[in-house]
């Protein structure tokens, strides 16, 4: 179920024009038999499991994963059984030297740090099968931007984890004093190697919390999903 606060700012935006147009048109694509990642029941899931004032970590990406079974509406996570997509391969050998004690799980489900207040979210909520970026400009980056104004203005201090170009541009007028902002290449296997890896922000976003709140995020993932 989607949390109260997020719930309010869904109904706002599904009064507007952009976000009228921009569902029939998600919806005219399934009605003629494309199939759109993630199912339509979990394209809001990011905005089941932590409210806007609670969280303590946004992590940014740009489009759901586009392949069969992937997404599910959590970004960078896929479901269990699913095998582990390159850019979460990347993220998981990142936190193998980051945090200490992380061991590599054999699944891909991050609902464990959905769960402590991490929001996953992605620029844009959903694609065509086998199309990468195939709905951008559909108007979900009107949607997202407003998302993320309504964190930086109600939320009282959080991380922002943004990675890749997509994700930088969302975080142009996030309030730098109030929150952390931490930038790097996206993890995927094409910039993962352009400072992705060794860039610490698990550490260094717990590193910023403790100062602030005295609480981090448990980073490590179990092999038995929570």
């Amino acid at each position: 179920m989607i949390k109260p606060q997020w719930k309010k700012l869904i109904e706002q935006e599904n009064k507007k024009t952009y976000f009228i147009d921009l569902m029939e048109e998600v919806n005219t694509q399934r009605a003629q038999g494309e199939v759109i990642f993630p199912p339509e029941e979990k394209v809001f899931s990011a905005f089941e499991s932590v409210d806007i004032t609670d969280i303590k970590v946004v992590i940014l990406g740009q489009d759901p994963y586009h392949g069969e079974g992937q997404a599910h509406g959590l970004a960078f996570s896929v479901e269990e059984g699913i095998k582990i997509p390159p850019s979460l391969v990347n993220i998981y050998k990142e936190l193998n030297t980051d945090i200490e004690g992380f061991v590599i799980p054999n699944h891909g489900n991050l609902n464990c740090w959905a769960q402590q207040g991490v929001l996953l979210l992605n620029t844009v909520l959903t694609v065509k099968q086998g199309q990468a970026h195939s709905h951008a400009k559909l108007g979900w980056e009107t949607f997202t931007g407003e998302v993320i104004e309504q964190i930086n203005r109600q939320n009282k201090g959080c991380v922002f984890i943004l990675w890749g170009s997509h994700a930088h541009k969302k975080g142009k007028n996030i309030d730098a004093d109030k929150h952390c902002i931490l930038k790097g290449p996206h993890p995927s296997p094409l910039s993962a190697y352009r400072g992705f890896f060794g860039c610490q922000h698990f550490s260094k976003a717990n590193a910023w919390l403790q100062k602030k709140y005295d609480k981090t995020i448990d980073w490590k993932i179990s092999d038995i999903s929570c």
